[in-house]
């Protein structure tokens, strides 16, 4: 049997620090096989096209230096987790691109002399770390179920909607929303999984949303492959940085 762990938004430099030190504790503990990242693990703030809906967008000389910033601190978050990885001897790592993510795609495309740094895959030194590239929307599949961002459908009964439309398992983050479905069709159970986000919730850390009220949740999940394929899935979720995992209770602190 191989074990993935499976982890959502980070959204660094604006992760929950908590939540962070409580999934490399899992990590460490659990010593995966496999590691899926699913996206958003950036925010991505500095080349974001909302912050210029209203107001007009500064010469590339006054914005650049904000880019580089934020890709600085996104490496140093994606740091703390393979530092983790490396100790638990995790190889088979993944990367699955999400929609913050292939924000900075767009401006490196804008900027084409920037390419080679800032496409997303060159600004994280994937290839570096281990880490196979999954572009923005292509599925990863591992056995019978299916891995990607979750930006493709939406709505309240999101997870429902994955399944009437692809008609088969995934898994994904985007929605930061800890939501499961399941179909019994002919040839078995079907299921969908949206697994939270590993961001910081807090009002003053997501002035976008005007202090509106979300339905976040912080988790990540463990999936067991068996030899035929089949599989088994577990959302740890993470509260107030206290989840548990096999038995063990993981604290923050």
């Amino acid at each position: 049997m191989k074990r993935a762990i499976v982890t959502p938004d980070k959204h660094f430099p604006f992760e929950d620090k908590a939540a962070i030190k409580v999934l490399c504790k899992a990590i460490e503990l659990v010593k995966p096989d496999i590691y899926i990242d699913l996206g958003d693990t950036g925010e991505w703030e500095s080349v974001s096209h909302w912050q210029w809906k209203k107001k007009k967008r500064p010469p590339l000389e006054y914005q650049l230096p904000f880019v580089v910033k934020e890709i600085e601190d996104v490496n140093k978050g994606m740091d703390i987790i393979d530092k983790s990885l490396d100790k638990a001897g995790t190889k088979e790592r993944h990367f699955c691109e999400g929609n913050h993510d292939d924000w900075l795609n767009m401006f490196a495309h804008e900027n084409p002399y920037l390419k080679d740094k800032m496409l997303v895959k060159h600004a994280l030194k994937l290839k570096e770390r281990g880490y196979k590239y999954h572009k923005i929307g292509k599925m990863l599949k591992i056995g019978k179920i299916n891995f990607y961002h979750g930006h493709h459908f939406a709505g309240v009964h999101h997870t429902r909607n994955h399944l009437i439309r692809l008609g088969g398992n995934v898994m994904y983050g985007h929605h930061h929303d800890i939501q499961q479905s399941s179909v019994t069709h002919m040839d078995g159970v079907k299921s969908a999984w949206s697994i939270g986000c590993l961001k910081d919730m807090r009002a003053e850390a997501n002035a976008w949303l005007g202090n509106r009220e979300h339905n976040w949740q912080h988790a990540f999940a463990i999936v067991d492959f068996h030899p035929n394929k089949n599989f088994n899935v577990t959302v740890h979720q993470i509260v107030n940085g206290v989840s548990t995992v096999d038995g063990k209770v993981l604290r923050a602190k």
